[in-house]
């Protein structure tokens, strides 16, 4: 009799041992003698001791922060960088048969492939073109990761350090380039005010008496100032208006021979 209860007890105790639990976000790898049996989805499942093993594996999304790297433009520049890279994993089996640690492996994938492509652009597509280029690395990963059973979603550049000589080269380009606007800006500024000034004298030299008007206002606009002294030009129409009463030479001359002979 004690012998059958020591029996039932060594085979709860098995059956309970033999219970594995795998949360939602896992899956477990079983191996019967060493041997891949099946992926175990999420649950309870029988484990039987001895003769059977398993391994979880996490499917969640992975985010994997790649260390800083050394790396050469094509255009011979050095710059250090780093980057984020987003995988998660769509095979289990694969991931646990294919590559000893994929965590591991894909951080060193994204180091080598990071300076390759860094190698392969300029200095100015790096900078301009960040988000084409994590694509590239992007795509480039996925690939080179599908057997492993991974897939990668997303590859982000965080950071581009330049030597401190190229940010000040950069520094005097931006320079150069923000005076260069500011002269076009002006020049294109001068010649618009030309254009209207040269319509404001043409329209106020056919209108009869907007030259007059015009200085009535320019008087109005400086009778303000404290300044003693305002010196100003007469308009044309002022000046004409007198040719009419101008005595001629002659006229003066005329007078004169007159006075003489009295």
């Amino acid at each position: 009799m004690s012998f059958i209860l020591v029996l039932i007890i060594v085979i709860i105790v098995i059956i309970l041992a033999s219970i594995k639990q795998i949360n939602q976000y896992e899956r477990g790898i079983k191996f019967t003698f060493g041997k891949f049996t099946k992926i175990m989805n999420p649950g309870w499942n029988i484990v039987l001791p001895i003769f059977q093993s398993y391994r979880k594996v996490d499917i969640r999304t992975k985010a994997v922060d790649v260390p800083e790297q050394d790396a050469i433009t094509k255009d011979n520049v050095s710059v250090r960088i780093n980057a984020v890279i987003y995988y998660k994993i769509f095979d289990s089996s694969k991931a646990v048969l294919e590559v000893e640690n994929f965590y591991f492996a894909v951080g060193q994938l994204a180091q080598t492939t990071m300076r390759n492509a860094v190698g392969s652009v300029s200095l100015d597509e790096l900078l301009s073109e960040r988000e084409k280029i994590s694509s590239e690395i992007c795509n480039i990963i996925d690939k080179a990761t599908d057997p492993w059973g991974i897939e990668v979603e997303n590859v982000e550049l965080k950071d581009i350090a330049l030597p401190e000589e190229m940010k000040r080269v950069i520094a005097r380009v931006a320079e150069a380039e923000r005076e260069k606007e500011a002269v076009i800006t002006k020049a294109k500024g001068e010649v618009e005010a030309s254009e209207n000034l040269a319509k404001a004298a043409s329209l106020m030299s056919t209108t009869p008496g907007a030259m007059h008007l015009r200085t009535l206002s320019t008087l109005s606009d400086i009778s303000g100032d404290k300044s003693n002294t305002i010196i100003f030009a007469l308009p044309v129409e002022v000046l004409k208006s007198f040719e009419s009463k101008t005595i001629k030479e002659e006229d003066i001359d005329k007078v004169i021979n007159k006075l003489k002979t009295k």
